[in-house]
């Protein structure tokens, strides 16, 4: 299933996919961290991103291991594919820290506080870890996507 669509190899395909929607929903994470009105226009749209981001990385690992074993084993490739079973964490914090946000600002919403601010300490501390989370997930999600993608590149170009 992960190894070839009319004789290309699904990799390449999948992990340029990948790479735009989840360096997409790391942007639309940070920003909604950072800025409760994008947050409130926003709506589920950066939750969406890296929960589709957190499909597509498993996808991207699996047909990475296909391509494997059909290339000449180097230490480029071995390289890149040990970099690669590393971006999935970085996007599960991601996940977490958006969905979190996005359940803030509904909660928030819901409670008549359109900008997403708490009303109380306890949610404001709940705010600020999810901020934390958040944009340490979307920052680990876009460094380690593009030196994953340096590393790819110079697997298939340098071998």
């Amino acid at each position: 299933m992960f190894d070839t669509v009319s004789g290309l190899p699904v990799h390449p395909l999948v992990v340029h996919f990948t790479v735009v929607v989840g360096l997409g929903a790391a942007l639309a994470v940070a920003v909604a961290a950072l800025w409760p009105r994008f947050r409130m226009w926003a709506g589920p749209l950066p939750l969406a991103l890296s929960i589709a981001t957190l499909v597509l990385v498993p996808v991207s690992t699996q047909s990475g291991e296909k391509l494997e074993e059909r290339v000449k084993e180097t230490s480029l490739v071995e390289r890149h594919a040990e970099m690669g079973e590393g971006l999935l964490p970085w996007v599960a914090a991601l996940a977490v820290g958006a969905a979190v946000l996005y359940w803030m600002q509904r909660r928030a919403a819901r409670a008549g506080d359109a900008a997403g601010r708490p009303a109380s300490a306890r949610p404001r501390a709940v705010l600020v870890v999810a901020v934390l989370i958040a944009l340490v997930g979307a920052v680990g999600t876009g460094v380690q996507t593009v030196r994953i993608g340096h590393s790819g590149a110079e697997a298939a170009w340098k071998a």
